[in-house]
């Protein structure tokens, strides 16, 4: 609407609101937007507050921007309070549930319906499916890595619930997710505005079901590190030789890797 507003064909000379904090919620940035918007001959109407250019209009629109920026503010901290005191009570918030839980409702207070996470049966078979593959392999085959244990997903025609094929990233973050083992579930780890860690002190654990035992959980965090390029160079990890990393020079301690160079058909 501002792009078309400030268009020198644009189909309109007035933007009508029921109030100006449905224009905006920032005091300054909406005093500016009205001001620029009045140069291009666009006027920005209330139906219900004082409009005009009128100094005393002009300070009462100025005063409500200040109060309306205020006012959602406040109304900001006290939905994440009550959001937090639900959390500790054990409730599930609305955010999107975890491969493998469900949303089902808890209790009703007046009209307001509580929420827990529960286990879904079919997305908790493919949830330890998921860690099987990866610490253990499946009928007779080895232990896959998490790009393979993607692949073998996805060839067997296993889908994430909006029906995509699985990528390696969320099956790391499947197979880091210590919810599944531990059954705690953290609240508010970031600022949901600006995605910035909050304070560990005011995060909130919430109990849930487990879906993976603690040992098979452990195993396989236990190969990601040893997997990890940062820890174990991927050379060491995939090489052809059994003892690569394990063997080391006794003069300068550097660990064995196979080398070699290949002319034509010689090598």
């Amino acid at each position: 609407m501002l792009e078309e507003a400030s268009r020198p064909d644009r189909r309109f000379d007035v933007i009508c609101v029921h109030a100006f904090s449905r224009f905006y919620r920032n005091g300054a940035e909406m005093e500016l937007t009205i001001r620029k918007l009045r140069k291009q001959g666009v006027e920005v109407i209330s139906m219900s507050q004082p409009t005009g250019d009128d100094p005393s209009q002009l300070l009462m629109r100025q005063i409500i921007g200040i109060f309306d920026e205020y006012t959602s503010r406040e109304n900001g901290k006290n939905v994440s309070r009550s959001m937090r005191e639900s959390a500790k009570q054990g409730f599930w918030n609305g955010a999107t549930a975890p491969l493998g839980y469900c949303i089902v409702e808890a209790e009703k207070r007046g009209s307001k319906i509580k929420k827990k996470l529960a286990v879904d049966p079919v997305e908790a078979e493919l949830v330890r499916l998921i860690f099987t593959l990866y610490a253990f392999g499946i009928d007779g085959a080895p232990p896959l890595g998490v790009k393979d244990t993607t692949k073998w997903l996805n060839a067997k025609g296993y889908r994430t619930r909006k029906g995509a094929a699985f990528g390696v990233g969320p099956i790391h973050n499947i197979l880091t997710n210590r919810t599944y083992a531990l059954g705690i579930c953290r609240y508010g780890v970031r600022n949901g505005r600006t995605q910035e860690l909050n304070d560990p002190e005011s995060i909130v654990e919430i109990p849930v079901p487990t879906i993976v035992a603690l040992p098979l959980f452990e195993a396989v965090q236990a190969k990601l590190t040893r997997n990890n390029p940062k820890v174990t160079a991927p050379r060491v990890v995939n090489g052809p030789i059994l003892l690569t990393g394990l063997a080391v020079c006794a003069t300068c301690g550097s660990g064995m890797t196979r080398t070699g160079t290949k002319r034509g058909n010689r090598s």
